[in-house]
């Protein structure tokens, strides 16, 4: 076991780490919108514990899943705003290259 001092520097970077999460939080609003779209076109049988299905057209499951899609749209809206404001960058160059 090498221990360190306080003033070496950690050799990985922890960029990697934060691309992925950047990936993740713009999976988390499609994702979740998808997951909506199938709960409210499923089968009439997985409402089970509904007891409002009749007079909604979107169950509870439904719902809670299309909340989750528009409460994670934050990282879309950073991504076209920050796209809006540099109109001179192409969509497949990153900003590091």
């Amino acid at each position: 076991m090498s221990m360190r001092t306080g003033t070496e520097k950690v050799a990985s970077s922890p960029r990697p780490a934060i691309e992925a999460a950047e990936w993740l939080g713009l999976a988390a609003a499609p994702t979740f919108a998808v997951m909506a779209c199938f709960s409210a076109v499923g089968t009439a049988g997985m409402s089970m514990c509904s007891a409002a299905s009749a007079f909604m057209p979107i169950d509870d499951m439904a719902l809670m899943y299309a909340l989750m899609s528009l409460f994670h749209l934050s990282p879309w809206m950073k991504l076209v705003s920050a796209r809006s404001q540099r109109p001179n960058i192409p969509p497949t160059q990153t900003e590091g290259d």
